[in-house]
């Protein structure tokens, strides 16, 4: 089991160093902005491995099923506003803040600001679908699957294009300016890797929780959300190290707004879209946590590693609520 969990992890870091590299490649190639590459290529791409997950338990059909399902959506963006912003924030203190003594992110305030803002937004109107008439269900589908294309409509346009400046060369190319095909080839290559560590990383976890008798409560809400995430923990780690922090963020933001937007709208078309106490108490968490995280972030015009770590304690605190109920 150890083994298999620690094969998982290895094959993701492989693929997420691929992923990474080629997307950068691809995106200089093409002319693209930071904001279409961190936003949208990179998050949409990571966020694939999750989004399998909840549509593979609706198709099965049975009410187990269904609440793992469920548990997976809202657990995604969770993981990503809680712990993936934990693990970036300690990753660029143990990187920049403890040697250079860095205490923000070089990124644009602004944008992430914009990202939080539009996330929150798109979540409440997910959430709310689950009290809404079933008549009414389609037009807050049809407002998320806009609201989305809008997104990615503005993230176009955000940010500066590229530069090949301290761009690591393709690993699958020793060319200076690497082929189309290349690139693509190590994209698809690792973002299979990806999803296929992600994959076998779940099996082991779900193996592990079953032997040991875990609630499936903290199966579909915590554990797989948690091997599923890792992709853009990843990615962000790397980035950070390679000093891009707009990707780093971008890719974490981006990813959270796909899954408030097109990942809900896929659960309130597939399933009865109800919540029990434990996904109630999630989500309330998260957009704490993010309205907290954004409430620093317009406060002091920039974003801080301090803040950014801190947002570690909402995931401290739905687990410590989660075991407690357990055990009690």
């Amino acid at each position: 089991m150890a083994i298999q969990l620690l094969a998982g992890l290895l094959i993701i870091l492989i693929g997420a160093e691929l992923f990474t590299n080629a997307i950068e490649w691809l995106g200089f190639r093409l002319g693209l902005s930071e904001g279409t590459v961190g936003n949208l290529l990179a998050a949409v791409g990571t966020a694939l491995p999750e989004s399998i997950v909840p549509l593979v338990a609706f198709l099965t059909g049975n009410p187990e099923s269904m609440h793992i399902g469920i548990g997976a959506i809202l657990g995604a963006p969770f993981m990503l506003g809680t712990l993936a912003m934990f693990v970036t924030g300690f990753a660029a203190w143990l990187l920049k803040g403890r040697c250079s003594g860095q205490k923000n992110m070089q990124v644009e305030a602004e944008r992430i600001c914009i990202d939080l803002r539009y996330f929150m937004i798109m979540y409440l109107i997910a959430l709310s679908a689950a009290f809404l008439p079933q008549w009414c269900r389609p037009v807050a589908v049809i407002i998320l699957f806009l609201g989305y294309l809008f997104y990615g409509w503005t993230a176009l346009h955000t940010g500066q294009a590229l530069s090949g400046e301290g761009l690591h060369p393709l690993y699958f190319s020793r060319q200076s300016r690497p082929s189309f095909f290349l690139i693509i080839l190590q994209l698809v290559l690792g973002l299979g890797a990806i999803a296929g560590g992600a994959r076998y990383f779940v099996n082991g976890i779900e193996y592990a929780a079953h032997l040991y008798g875990i609630h499936p409560l903290v199966l579909s809400m915590i554990i797989a959300p948690l091997a599923t995430e890792l992709p853009e923990k990843f990615n962000s780690v790397i980035w950070v190290a390679h000093g891009k922090d707009r990707l780093a963020l971008g890719n974490i933001t981006g990813a959270m707004v796909f899954q408030s937007t097109m990942i809900p709208a896929m659960g309130i078309l597939l399933s009865e879209w109800r919540f029990n106490l434990a996904a109630c108490l999630s989500s309330g968490i998260l957009l704490c946590t993010v309205g907290g995280l954004y409430g620093a972030i317009r406060k002091r015009k920039c974003v801080s590693i301090r803040a950014l770590i801190c947002c570690g304690t909402g995931y401290l605190f739905f687990l410590t609520a989660i075991l407690w109920s357990i055990l009690s």
